[in-house]
């Protein structure tokens, strides 16, 4: 779909404590498939796996692209996650950049932002020189003031209640991945 002239691409993100982060993005991404929006999907920390998201994207069309190691939090290699890091953000860069896509979603960004694997003010920057009809969402707990101060939409999900932490309950398939 090319892009409109009357439409204003917004910088979107979702973060927080709470789940529903990817959730609300995937939501986002549906509504944008019924426009015929032309997506592409970056997960900055998920390895290509058989999760239920990537399963359906992919039926659905859009392009998606683990760049991670999965939790890099257990990850001993520091050097190997800010390398994956890096990388990835010039696949996505390119990308935005690009004028290919109707929307860019970068799947937990804000987690390597917050670990310190990227730079918040590289990221804006490139986000500044967007093509002015591309959304950009951005998911992941820690998003840095300074990305919310230039997103243009920000929801913060609240945890209430989560069963691992009162039941002791595993992610669930099909809910959580």
């Amino acid at each position: 779909m090319p892009a409109e002239k009357s439409r204003i691409g917004l910088t979107i993100v979702f973060t927080g404590e709470g789940k529903g982060k990817t959730s609300a993005a995937l939501g986002t991404i549906v509504r944008a498939l019924g426009h015929g929006f032309r997506i592409k999907v970056y997960q900055f920390i998920k390895t290509p796996s058989k999760t239920g998201e990537q399963r359906t994207l992919k039926r659905l069309g859009v392009e998606v692209e683990s760049l991670g190691k999965g939790f890099t939090w257990r990850n001993k290699d520091r050097d190997e996650d800010i390398d994956l890091a890096r990388k990835g953000w010039e696949k996505a860069a390119a990308a935005i950049k690009s004028g290919k896509y109707d929307m860019v979603v970068l799947d937990e960004l804000n987690y390597v932002l917050d670990y310190g694997f990227l730079k918040s003010h590289s990221v804006i920057k490139v986000l500044e020189a967007k093509p002015e009809a591309l959304h950009v969402v951005i998911t992941g707990r820690g998003a840095p003031g300074e990305l919310v101060d230039f997103a243009d939409l920000v929801t913060e999900m609240k945890m209430v209640k989560h069963p691992y932490h009162s039941k002791g309950i595993k992610a669930q398939e099909g809910v959580e991945f």
